[in-house]
């Protein structure tokens, strides 16, 4: 199977390249190292050492790995990205080439405006691409449970029957998304459905939950393969900020009550949800969702978790409530379906000691790389004062 990865370079990407190649795939990635560029600009960085590609797929080939193809694409820009599809004639397109942070794309107008040309418009791209040029190949795209909300029913898999009015039907699950990132990753789904249905192409979308972990059993062969660490307010996640503050000493900031309930999945599960998905593909014109998760936490759990074993290694755990910047419930119904990805054999990695141990081992290894300054949130979702304005008629 030749298989495209856009965002290969990225932390899910780059896991997901590692586990396809040693699964026997031709792979291919298309990145522009935005990612790293983001980083630079925020003044933030993983917390564990991050090769560059060229240095990485060297590594890979040294250690025997099956040779994987580098592209330097951006899917911002549609004729390039034709040419790759020409070219290489996949089989498969997997799409994590989007900016995912919620928080980078409620900073301002301008990270808002980065994010939806970057998600939507070259998702778009990709599609018009698949069209003309790959309209066999089956795309795999990456999207997220935040598209849903916190609805106060179950959450299903993309689709709910409706009966209104004495009338049924099967209808997309509506979708209350909780930042201007979220929405973007609506906007793509919506796209994905529309074509699947009208040019009869094939597609997978996944809804990702909070993906947490460093390792998986490519990454973990060389530190030059080591994928990231991210425990910064604009890219971390509540898990791994947990666990570097735990190392460090420092109290774990929980927002708000920490009622807040999120979908969770090890990155090591998913690696194995995207091959699963690449090894049974949608048929032609079907537009299917997977709920990726394996587990279902609140905030404050996570938390006292983190303190449970943080505690038990001999480490002084506090936590630490603080004024939540985000606009969202703290205390909601959560229960949702994942039955197709665990219909395909998904056997679920779960959140143990031994996980949270080697998380919080991980952060005091690199502790020295730690920047307190990054850790506590400085982007709010809140509305601003209402300034007097300076326009005049």
């Amino acid at each position: 199977m030749k298989v495209i990865i856009i965002g290969g370079d990225g932390y899910c990407g780059w896991a997901s390249t590692l586990h396809l190649a040693a699964a026997g795939m031709d792979v291919v990635i298309a990145d522009n190292f935005a990612r790293r560029a983001w980083d630079v600009q925020l003044g933030v960085s993983s917390l564990t050492p991050i090769a560059g590609l060229e240095q990485r797929l060297a590594q890979w080939r040294d250690l025997g790995g099956r040779r994987i193809e580098f592209v330097n694409l951006d899917v911002t820009e549609y004729e390039p990205l034709c040419e790759l599809l020409a070219d290489l004639a996949p089989d498969a397109i997997v799409h994590f080439g989007q900016q995912r942070s919620a928080p980078y794309s409620m900073i301002d107008r301008d990270h808002a405006m980065r994010t939806l040309i970057n998600n939507t418009a070259g998702n778009l791209n990709l599609l018009w691409a698949m069209r003309e040029y790959a309209p066999d190949a089956h795309l795999v795209k990456l999207g997220t449970m935040g598209e849903y909300g916190t609805p106060n029913i179950d959450i299903e898999e993309g689709f709910i029957e409706v009966t209104h009015k004495g009338r049924t039907d099967t209808l997309p699950f509506p979708k209350q998304p909780g930042s201007f990132y979220h929405l973007t990753k609506v906007h793509d789904s919506d796209q994905i459905y529309f074509v699947c249905r009208t040019w009869g192409l094939r597609a997978t979308d996944l809804h990702q939950g909070v993906v947490y972990g460093v390792h998986t059993d490519q990454t973990i062969q060389s530190p030059q393969l080591v994928n990231r660490f991210d425990y910064d307010h604009v890219y971390g996640t509540a898990l791994n900020r947990f666990c570097v503050q735990a190392a460090i000493g420092h109290p774990l900031t929980v927002y708000g009550s920490g009622g807040q309930r999120r979908s969770f999945l090890n990155i090591r599960d998913t690696v194995r949800c995207v091959e699963l998905a690449l090894r049974n593909p949608a048929e032609p014109g079907e537009y299917r969702v997977f709920n990726q998760f394996t587990e279902l936490f609140s905030i404050a759990q996570l938390a006292h978790e983190v303190v449970r074993v943080g505690t038990a290694m001999g480490l002084d755990v506090r936590i630490e409530h603080q004024e939540n910047p985000r606009a969202e419930k703290e205390q909601h119904h959560y229960h949702t379906l994942n039955a197709n990805l665990r219909g395909l054999g998904l056997e679920p990695t779960l959140l143990d000691d031994a996980t949270l141990r080697g998380l919080i081992e991980t952060a005091a290894q690199y502790r020295d790389r730690v920047d307190l300054s990054v850790i506590r949130p400085a982007i709010s979702w809140k509305p601003r004062a209402k300034a007097a304005s300076s326009l005049t008629a």
